[in-house]
């Protein structure tokens, strides 16, 4: 069980960084970042996967109302998700991103609040079916979050947040207006911090390949996937087709748990060129996911951040968001008709990590099939339903109902947003940075990218949760 840090109220001293989420595991990305007698969170996210439910309501390790603001790397949950309830509990301090992620982030924290509140009042009706966690916000918190944040910039601009201290977002080429965040102190002559938030894999489809970071003298980085490398897309490409068009033949659902923002317009993209070659054999493709509907509709507003190929296709028509194929189910009973639909498909529901959201739906009624495939295209934490599946469970437990494994599972990774070992190794070089604080991973790919970069003479730290790590002294 990780201990409670409490962080104390003395400002001053020496710039340094403590961890306080995505320290020794994956998700909850919080750094807090303490300059020149201010405080300022990176990141404020979900913990997701084994004992969430507790780490998420645990109070946190500081005055909500003490942090000065907050800089936010992108809108994935686990890196946004508890930002309402620090506003719910006293801040009220700026929230400096990407225009692209305030839009998403307005998106994913609303169905997050929808999502805790069905889910809540659903236990009350039956209080026999699992338990369910207390919201730890509401719409109305984040209407507020939403009213922080500040007037946001393109990538590469560069503004001072407070006297002596810059701010500047690179494209991290993660999912759409995800960015690495530098931080100047004493610009000029003082140090700069580059946190990385997630870096994208290069050579996906629709977003741009990361940009080059600043050089930097302390690093904080990602590890996700920092022990290997993923498979190449095109090979990955041929792994799902194959997999799709298989179980449609023997009648089957192809059950794919995706995250809204980013892996579902990816899989789209591609699933629109399986249906111009098969026609998928008139099987329809169900998009089960408000919040995806949603954040399609964002990436259609920020057509700037796309690649130029992106950019091209998405013009024209029919396109990879709008094909005859494609069905947005976006009310509850649309979803539930396809639930019970008896026909073969290719349903694409959130959540992502499979501990939420509509997919547990499709779930619950198709797992048992053994005609049917689900398809797992993203990070799933342990302890978590996913994980299990991916495991080789030949029974879970959804909704307090014991449910069959009796469907294909399929792990295919190459559709991963996060940058395998190279792409970070090549990311921390670039920075040159002498100290690299390594975060957001299991312990043993956290450990093997510890190892690589100490092979490059990079001193890496994988810090506990709680420690605090300092700056570089002056080289040489």
């Amino acid at each position: 069980m990780p201990r409670r840090v409490v962080v104390g109220s003395r400002r001053g001293g020496a710039p340094h960084v403590r961890h306080l989420g995505a320290a020794g595991g994956v998700t909850g990305s919080c750094h807090l970042l303490e300059a020149r007698g201010m405080r300022f969170l990176l990141d404020c996210g979900y913990f997701q996967g084994r004992d969430s439910t507790r780490k998420n309501a645990a109070p946190f390790p500081f005055e909500a109302r003490d942090i000065d603001a907050i800089f936010l790397s992108h809108a994935h949950l686990d890196h946004c998700g508890r930002i309402p309830r620090l506003v719910k509990e006293g801040f009220r301090g700026p929230i400096h991103s990407t225009r692209a992620t305030r839009d998403l982030a307005e998106a994913v924290l609303l169905d997050a609040a929808a999502v805790a509140r069905d889910d809540w009042e659903r236990w009350q009706r039956h209080p026999g079916r699992g338990m369910a966690p207390e919201p730890l916000f509401d719409e109305t918190h984040v209407e507020r979050t939403m009213g922080l944040f500040s007037d946001p910039g393109d990538y590469g601009d560069r503004g001072e947040v407070h006297p002596g201290i810059g701010l500047s977002f690179i494209d991290a080429g993660h999912i759409l207006g995800s960015a690495c965040v530098a931080v100047e102190i004493d610009s000029g002559s003082g140090q700069r911090l580059i946190f990385s938030g997630d870096i994208g894999n290069p050579g996906k489809p629709i977003v741009r390949d990361p940009a080059t970071p600043p050089r930097s003298d302390l690093a904080i980085c990602e590890a996700t996937y920092g022990g290997r490398d993923h498979r190449d897309m095109p090979a990955t490409v041929v792994e799902l087709d194959a997999v799709v068009m298989e179980t449609l033949h023997r009648g089957g659902k192809v059950m794919i748990p995706s995250f809204a923002l980013e892996r579902t317009q990816e899989l789209l993209y591609v699933l629109f060129d399986l249906w111009k070659r098969t026609r998928l054999d008139g099987a329809p493709v169900v998009l089960d996911s408000p919040l995806a509907i949603d954040a399609t509709a964002i990436f259609l507003r920020h057509r700037e951040l796309f690649d130029a190929e992106a950019a091209k296709r998405i013009a024209a028509d029919p396109n990879p968001f709008r094909f005859p194929a494609l069905i947005y189910a976006k009310k509850p009973e649309e979803s539930r008709h396809w639930n019970d639909h008896s026909g073969p498909a290719v349903i694409i529901a959130g959540g992502g990590m499979c501990s939420g959201g509509r997919i547990l739906h499709h779930f619950r009624h198709h797992l048992g099939d053994p005609q049917s495939a689900v398809v797992i295209v993203g990070y799933q934490p342990e302890g978590g339903l996913g994980r299990r599946l991916v495991d080789g469970a030949d029974e879970v437990r959804i909704h307090g109902r014991r449910v069959p494994v009796r469907a294909t599972v399929h792990t295919i990774g190459g559709f991963s947003a996060h940058g395998g070992r190279s792409d970070l190794r090549r990311w921390v070089l670039a920075t040159g940075a002498r100290r690299v604080s390594l975060v957001h991973g299991e312990p043993e790919m956290l450990e093997a990218f510890r190892r690589t970069l100490a092979a490059d003479g990079i001193e890496a730290i994988v810090p506990r949760l709680g420690e605090r790590v300092g700056f570089p002294g002056p080289a040489g």
